[in-house]
């Protein structure tokens, strides 16, 4: 494992513990849909189905994590979403929400873990 595929998965950790300790219900890492891409974090919010994506950044970085998700990412998200949904026996009664969850490592000190429910 390279050192940026560690990072991103320490910040995936991180996330899915925040969501833990925030009430989610994590259902799966890193699902794939074939060559259509991969869900970092697959949750339960309640009855509403939550895709989360994780993005992980040293302190002094060029983007902010909570900039990554573009209007094309957050519509591969969606179609996702539909692809995960349709693999696990349909829609939950709630819907389903995309979240993003921000990760900074500063050099020094804890994690700066941040949920942003509903992104897209």
């Amino acid at each position: 494992m390279n050192a940026r595929s560690a990072l991103g998965r320490y910040g995936e950790t991180l996330a899915a513990r925040r969501l833990t300790e925030t009430g989610l219900a994590v259902l799966e890492r890193n699902w794939r849909a074939g060559r259509s891409g991969e869900i970092d974090i697959v949750a339960r919010d309640g009855d509403v189905l939550v895709v989360c994506e994780v993005k992980t950044r040293r302190d002094g970085s060029f983007e902010h994590p909570m900039s990554a998700v573009t209007p094309e990412k957050a519509e591969r998200l969606r179609a996702l979403a539909q692809r995960w949904i349709q693999a696990h026996g349909g829609a939950p009664p709630g819907g389903v929400r995309i979240d993003l969850v921000g990760v900074v490592l500063p050099r020094r000190g804890a994690p700066v873990v941040e949920h942003v429910r509903g992104v897209a």
